[in-house]
């Protein structure tokens, strides 16, 4: 048995974590990746892209899979 993190529109992580705290420290990462990607959207053209809202994360879900 292993964990695998599914995000909000569908996507699956590929990997598959031996323990829900790793999947659950892959998935943190993850949003901490998003939120630092909108940032640098929006300072290298903030007329295209609004300033990113503290409040909006990408959700994501822990699952139960078999190896």
């Amino acid at each position: 048995m292993g964990f695998r993190v599914v995000w909000e529109d569908g996507d699956e992580e590929d990997e598959v974590f031996d323990t829900y705290q790793e999947a659950e420290a892959a998935a943190q990462e993850g949003q901490s990746n998003y939120a630092a990607g909108g940032e640098v959207l929006h300072l290298s053209n903030p007329g295209d892209y609004p300033a990113p809202d503290d409040d909006d994360e990408y959700e994501y879900e822990i699952v139960e899979v078999d190896d």
